[in-house]
């Protein structure tokens, strides 16, 4: 990012054409999941790179430790790798794009599936509600709804 300015505006003006860049924090009153707790806070930074597109995931636990993973992948359905823990001590994930507003990922664990998410972002892109289903890092099957509000 050579010139401040200029890089917030064409930041600015990617995320109105996609829905799915900017940040996005957990909203924990409407967020679910069983068996294991709703994390006390989540943020998902999500941005365009030269290599794809870059997740940052940040947060706390319910127990207090802290959340940090990431990735960059392009939307066509091949494994990426992911750095930190994933949720299911996934090492790698898949992305499919369906439309501007609705998204599919594969979590795998050395090529073993432990987990499917859909992302559904609101039509006035200001919510985005991730569903997922999986196993825990001990291998317990878990099931999140987990809401999150566009800052």
């Amino acid at each position: 990012m050579l010139v401040v300015f200029a890089a917030f505006a064409s930041t600015s003006l990617l995320a109105q054409s996609n829905p799915l860049l900017g940040t996005w924090k957990l909203n924990t009153a409407k967020s679910k999941s069983d068996p294991t707790p709703v994390p006390k806070s989540l943020t998902r930074i999500v941005e365009e790179t030269s290599d794809g597109t870059k997740y940052t995931m940040t947060g706390e636990h319910a127990d207090g430790t802290p959340i940090s993973y990431g990735f960059t992948v392009k939307f066509d359905g091949k494994d990426y790798p992911a750095t930190g823990t994933m949720p299911g001590d996934a090492d790698s994930i898949s992305i499919k794009k369906i439309d501007a507003n609705h998204y599919e990922a594969t979590l795998k664990k050395a090529g073993k599936e432990v987990g499917k998410s859909k992302l559904e972002i609101s039509k006035d892109g200001k919510v985005a509600t991730l569903t997922s289903k999986g196993t825990t890092a001990d291998g317990k099957p878990v099931h999140s709804v987990s809401v999150y509000d566009k800052q």
